[in-house]
């Protein structure tokens, strides 16, 4: 997805490559991540991830209007 120019939905203006930082172990900025199906909360870490697809989100910002798209591409 980022060899290729993407154009807003909403405006048509030019799409910039970045991410939305979430807070992680002891505030340690992370990317945001899919996990699929439904949560599943564990005592130790949280939320179960083994044996689930996890995939990184990236996140697209119009230059123009400021519309947010996100995709979590394999």
């Amino acid at each position: 997805m980022a060899d290729r120019t993407l154009e807003c939905l909403r405006c048509g203006g030019p799409m910039e490559q970045g991410f939305v930082a979430d807070k992680a172990h002891y505030s340690v900025p992370e990317t945001q991540n899919w996990v699929e199906g439904v949560p599943e909360r564990t005592f130790w870490s949280g939320i179960k991830l083994k044996g689930k697809e996890v995939l990184r989100v990236m996140t697209y910002r119009c230059e123009k209007c400021g519309y947010l798209e996100s995709y979590a591409n394999k």
